[in-house]
């Protein structure tokens, strides 16, 4: 009996250990699997201004290279927002690849009130660095206002710096916010007279000789040509009458209708900057973007490198016509052939298949309230100088002096703090009285406190979106939120900033190596996107990451 047990330990001895011999062989190759299943390249694609919706509108008239190909090979997200207030430009790129929000990443709007230095600042404005490719201000520029790693930069630090990361853009935000602060460099569009993609010192002391090369190919001139529409404009059923009461237009054109002469407009409108506010803008990101690939061998070695590339001009678009403008689907239409044409580049030069993409917004937009109250649904215009007049009246009256107020802006109130303590006025019942002030005044429909924000755990409602954009440090003492539909702007054309669905709802679609086929109507939110990558390339999520990882979307 004992022989016969010993017999047993030694076969089961000798089976565990051919076991562990497939185990280990079994993680190696695993290993190997995984090592080898990481992306070339990873594109992100930022589309500024891009509501869901586009993506259902226009569906019809997308071939099937450019958004189809996106939803069709990889995985829509059909229920994506932005889980914070403001829905701005430099906030919405820094969430997109911070995997936060303005609460932590500190690029609480383009442009804001700096309580220490008592100026207003640019989010991508640097004094300590110098233009590259222009001699005006138009190049000093850094992320050095964002004060958290992006998942570019996580991939940096784990190769060892050999990974490289290129944002391009035509707005400077757009390019460097994504490109986080050790990118090889951020390049964006300098118009006006010279049509030039500048960068500045932060990265480098001179353009690369490819860049040097494209600025002197007229590749930006050659789209001084007619735009007009793709596809015969009565085909174009999914947007309004094209001249109407509800769009900007362009100086030199009598109405904002097709076709555009950019050559003969350009005198009156800035000269190249025309081009940012048509399709052809877009057009033209691609084309640089496509000669980064090339000029600096992106995704040619077995270091994931990263591009980020931000479609400017849909926002300029939507600014000038307006969300429901004829020019606004053909710019969309159009953008659709340039990300074919672009997608097409990649399998070419990248290789099918050994790359991933994502696409989304740092935006949505707003329907212009001007055609709102045309067919009855609530809508408006706000009057900020009768709110100013107003206001200014109370705190004399109050107070005795205005100079309690140091700042108004971006819907948040600053008081000047040394002001407060000469009057020997107390900050909490001061701000609670601007409360009960400001919410009397037509077309405010919430006002907050900062000690609200600093003191209250909100998980639901415009509270939680609010609470994720204020930054202690950056925000104000009193924040304003104003009526549905209503904005400070022109009867002409769209803005955004809300925390209102067609300010949030945003797509988001994934493709390429590592995703999966599929869709979600399951809510995710924009900071889930930078740990997604983080995961999919198996590096460390950015340093003030919140998001979570979209588990489903991986492979």
């Amino acid at each position: 009996m004992k022989k016969f047990l010993s017999l047993i330990v030694i076969v089961f001895m000798f089976s565990s250990c051919g076991s562990q011999d497939k185990t280990l062989a079994s993680i190696e190759n695993t290993v190997n699997i995984t090592d080898n299943a990481k992306p070339k390249l990873i594109v992100g694609i930022v589309v500024d201004q891009m509501r869901y919706d586009y993506l259902t509108r226009f569906d019809s008239k997308f071939g099937e290279g450019g958004f189809k190909r996106m939803i069709n090979e990889g995985f829509n997200c059909k229920n994506n927002h932005f889980n914070y207030v403001p829905t701005y430009t430099g906030p919405g790129h820094a969430s997109v690849y911070t995997g936060t929000t303005p609460k932590y990443h500190g690029i609480i709007s383009n442009n804001w009130y700096d309580k220490e230095i008592k100026e207003t600042v640019y989010c991508a404005s640097d004094d300590s660095v110098e233009s590259v490719g222009t001699t005006g201000y138009a190049g000093k520029m850094s992320p050095q206002r964002m004060l958290t790693t992006s998942f570019a930069d996580e991939n940096r630090l784990f190769t060892q710096m050999r990974g490289k990361t290129i944002g391009i853009a035509i707005k400077d935000r757009g390019a460097i916010l994504p490109a986080g602060h050790t990118a090889n460099a951020a390049y964006w569009f300098h118009g006006k007279e010279e049509g030039a993609w500048i960068t500045s010192t932060f990265y480098r002391n001179e353009l690369p000789q490819w860049v040097k090369d494209f600025n002197t190919s007229d590749a930006a001139g050659s789209y001084f040509k007619i735009w007009d529409t793709y596809q015969p404009i009565e085909t174009y059923t999914e947007s309004g009458n094209d001249l109407n009461d509800f769009e900007g237009g362009f100086k030199g054109q009598e109405t904002a209708t097709f076709p555009y002469d950019l050559a003969a407009l350009k005198s009156e409108n800035n000269g190249f900057d025309i081009l940012k506010a048509t399709a052809y803008g877009n057009s033209l990101t691609v084309d640089f973007a496509m000669a980064a690939i090339k000029g600096e061998a992106l995704g040619q070695d077995d270091d994931t490198d990263v591009l980020a590339v931000s479609f400017s001009s849909t926002d300029y678009v939507g600014h000038n016509f307006g969300v429901n403008s004829k020019e606004i689907e053909d710019t969309y239409i159009r953008l659709d052939r340039d990300l074919e044409r672009f997608f097409n580049y990649l399998d070419t030069t990248i290789g099918e298949g050994e790359y991933t993409v994502f696409l989304t917004a740092d935006h949505g937009a707003v329907d212009v309230p001007a055609y709102l109250q045309s067919i009855k649904i609530p809508a408006g215009y706000l009057d900020y100088n009768d709110r100013k007049e107003r206001f200014t009246t109370f705190l004399e009256s109050s107070y005795g002096t205005k100079d309690i107020v140091e700042n108004v802006s971006n819907n948040q109130i600053f008081f000047n703090k040394e002001k407060l303590k000469e009057l020997n006025l107390n900050i909490h019942e001061v701000e609670q009285a601007l409360v009960d002030e400001q919410i009397s005044y037509p077309n405010i429909a919430k006002v907050y406190t900062a000690t609200t924000m600093n003191s209250t755990n909100y998980t639901t409602g415009i509270e939680a979106l609010l609470q994720n954009g204020f930054n202690q440090k950056r925000s104000g003492d009193v924040i304003v939120v104003d009526d549905i539909a209503h904005i400070a702007y022109s009867r002409t054309g769209s803005t955004h900033g809300s925390g209102l669905n067609y300010d949030t709802h945003v797509p988001l679609l994934f493709f390429g190596k590592g995703i999966n086929h599929g869709e979600t109507y399951t809510k995710t939110v924009i900071p889930d996107i930078a740990p997604t990558i983080s995961a999919l390339l198996g590096v460390s999520f950015p340093n003030g990451s919140t998001g979570d990882v979209l588990g489903f979307v991986i492979d």
